[in-house]
Order: C-alpha cells, then structure tokens, then sequence
C-alpha cells in the first residue's frame, strides 16, 4: 500500500487549519477567523516518530447548506474523506456539540474510517470538564487539544500512528515530478488540473479567487508519478487587499520554489499581461522548468496568423525565457490537453541530462574559436575547461583566468552554444564561472 493518508474534517472555524500548520510544522494552509476561508484540500507531508503521512486539511463541512461554495466545500470533503486512511473530526470545546457536529459524525460512521475525535480549544484545565458531552456522538474517547497552544499535539500524534495498517509505506519516498500550475486569477488552472488527473479534485467556478490555497494532487500516468500543485491565482500588488489572499500570493511563490516545472497558465481572450510576465519572471529566476499553456484557445477568433502572432507577443515578453515550449489549449473542450503531460515529461528529461565533460569542453572549444572574448580594461578571458556539477535544473562550471572580466553577453552565448548542441527544452541552464586556482566552496 501507499504512505498513509490522514484527513481533518469538521464544521466551519473549529481549527482545522491550526492543527494543520502545527502538524505540518509550517504556515501552510490559510488560519483566519474568517469560516470558509479554507476551501480546498490541502496536502503537506508529514512524520512522527519515523512514521510518514499524508496530511489533508479541508474546507469546513455544512452538510444541508445552499451556498454554493459550502456546497462544493462539503464534495471536496468528502473526497478527502474518502481518500483517507485516518480522520481527524475537530469540534469546539467551547461551543460544545452542535446539530453540525451531530451530522457530520453520521456520515462519518457510514464512511467506516477509522476516526479520531478531536476535541479542540481545550486551552485550560477546567475546560477538561467539556470533554465528556462528546462522548454522545457515538465516536469513543475523545483526544483533547488545544492547536493554538500546541497543548496535546503529541499524544494526538501518537494515536494516528497506532492506527496506521503495518502493510502501510511509511518510508519517505517520493519521486515524483512536482509541477505547479501558476497565473492570475481565473485563468483556468483548477480547470486544467482537473482534466489532467480525471477528477474534480479542485474547486472550479467563475469567481475570481476561488482557489486561495496551494493543492498537492499525486497521481500516477504511464508508470510515472507527479504532483501537481495547484496555486492561488497571483494578483498584481496593488490589488491584493484581503489578508488571506496576501497568504494566497505567499503561497503561491513557495509553490513555484517546491516545483521542477512550472506550468503558466495564460487566458487567451486576455492575451499576456504585466502580471503573467511578473509571474513567468519569478519561476526563471528560481531556475524552474516551464511551459507557456495558453487556455481558452477555443474562444479566439482565428486566421492562419493568430498562433504566430500570439507566440511572437509571448515570445517578446517573456524574452528572458526563450527555452518555454509554447501549448494551445481548451480546459473546457479538452482540445490538445493530451500535449501538456507529454511535454511534461520532456523537459523533466532536459532538466535532469547530463553531458560528458569531454563533450562540454568540445563544445567550448569550438565556441571560443568562432567567437572570442572581447578584452576588458585590457585582460582577455580565458577559458580553460567545464564540467557539469548538477541537474535538475542543469549546472556547469566553467574555469577560467579571471571571472570577473566575464560580460554577461559572452556567457549567453556560451549557453546558447550549449543549448544548439542538447536543445534543453523548457528548462533554464546555470552557468558557474569559477577562477582556476579558486577552492571549490
């Protein structure tokens, strides 16, 4: 079997989201007063006592609720549910049980989970004494906790553990290629995802913002595993009021820093914008793999030039990243949606090749000799000889007489001399330039 699953459940505002973060030992999900804050399932990888597992906050449950966001709340927690080897159902010890609490404990024992009830907000002694009305909701002996306080967490811990199945992988192992699909706000990267893994894993709808958390989704196609990360959509600056989507932007760029590859997503009736120039900017900069998806393709109005003229915009734009394979697609029509996973695992096989330093120095060599370095404040570079120190993404270290004196154009040359022999599709490449005599560091 696989590394176990462990889901949080309950009502809104019980502090899911706090033992969540304690649990993972980050600020991952979103902790605000605010009930309905947390509206996806949130992944983190989790170990107590060299035991792994996969923890999963959720939106909060409103079993008979109209709304439609609580609706779609309550199908995501439930999918969670279902997914989960162990479930966590967080009540209020202040509020007591509620009609909620009582709903959800019956759906609970008709899932046939084991269930750990998690009684929370225990921050004093004499609120011990609440514990025992929980007792009515038929799920044993509670667990008392306090998630903002860190009171209980470790013997809360050891009982999730106690249930883990030994057939279970508590190893920590994961080999997966870690994607995040970042882009502004409804550009449709909940919707991409969701027809990449086959189910409606993410909440999806017209409002901008609906996704404010980072999601990991593994999942496995043709023997290879991913993880997908599903980000809040990024606003520019100035338009970024709300504290939680201040947490959604933060998130998003820890998301990028996580990941091989970056999937931007780019609305096609909008064309590309300062933002998703912003965006692209920051995953080149922490040397990131990505493809360009431009999505809803199928609502443009097309000639025989529109494709040239929309990858020449991009191209123009986003010129520091030049490497970017460029796809067309429809998330609704699910129109060449096939192309994205294929062109996944071509610049994950860039980003991890590896040239022999006798072919490194060959290309070198030849590189020098049609193009000299020019002569700065009368020194001339010398280049003696590279090898390759890294992938994932790519490294090289190039010796030479004096780093210094390097121009920033010589070494893009370099790495376009590079790039002409091995392509590396997707993917930036890093260039060292280290002085012979120079230790390594």
């Amino acid at each position: 079997m696989g590394r176990p699953i462990v889901t949080i459940v309950g009502r809104p505002n019980v502090g899911k989201s706090t033992l969540f973060n304690r649990i993972a030992g980050k600020r991952i999900s979103i902790t605000e007063d605010t009930p309905g804050v947390t509206r996806d399932r949130i992944y983190a990888e989790c170990e107590w006592l060299n035991k792994n597992f996969t923890l999963i906050d959720t939106g909060g449950i409103e079993p008979d609720t109209k709304d439609t966001i609580f609706a779609q709340m309550r199908i995501q927690a439930e999918i969670a549910i279902d997914m989960a080897d162990v479930v966590l159902f967080m009540v209020d010890g202040k509020e007591g049980v509620t009609a909620t609490d009582v709903e959800v404990a019956q759906m609970l024992r008709k899932a046939n989970k084991e269930i750990i009830l998690v009684v929370n907000k225990m921050d004093r002694f004499v609120d011990e004494d609440n514990i025992y009305e929980f007792y009515n909701l038929g799920l044993g002996d509670p667990v008392s906790v306090s998630s903002s306080e860190a009171l209980g967490i470790g013997d809360l811990l050891d009982e999730v553990i106690a249930k883990f199945d030994d057939t279970m992988n508590t190893e920590d192992e994961d080999d997966s290629i870690k994607i995040a699909v970042i882009g502004k706000p409804n550009a449709g990267k909940s919707s991409i995802i969701n027809r990449i893994i086959g189910e409606e894993r993410v909440i999806v709808s017209n409002i901008p913002g609906t996704t404010r958390d980072a999601i990991d989704t593994k999942f496995e196609n043709e023997g290879q595993q991913y993880t997908l990360i599903d980000t809040a959509g990024i606003r520019r600056k100035s338009k970024v009021s709300e504290a939680v989507e201040k947490y959604s932007v933060l998130r998003a760029f820890t998301a990028i820093e996580r990941a091989d590859i970056c999937i931007l997503v780019i609305d096609a009736s909008k064309g590309v914008t300062d933002q998703d120039i912003r965006i692209a900017g920051y995953s080149h900069d922490n040397n990131k793999g990505m493809i360009v998806v431009i999505n809803k393709w199928d609502l443009i109005d097309k000639d025989n030039k529109t494709f040239k003229e929309f990858t020449d915009s991009i191209r123009t734009n986003l010129a520091y990243a030049p490497y970017a394979p460029i796809i067309t697609v429809s998330a609704l029509t699910g129109q060449r949606m096939n192309k994205i996973l294929n062109t996944v695992n071509e610049v994950y096989s860039f980003r991890n090749l590896r040239i022999s330093t006798g072919v490194l120095n060959d290309i070198l060599t030849e590189a020098v000799l049609m193009n000299q370095p020019a002569t700065v404040k009368g020194k001339r570079l010398k280049i003696y000889y590279g090898t390759q120190v890294a992938v994932n993404p790519p490294k090289f270290l190039i010796f030479v007489n004096d780093k210094e004196i390097v121009h920033f154009s010589y070494e893009r040359y370099l790495e376009n001399k590079i790039r002409e022999s091995f392509d590396y599709i997707g993917t930036p490449i890093v260039i060292e330039f280290r002085n012979r005599n120079e230790k390594n560091n």
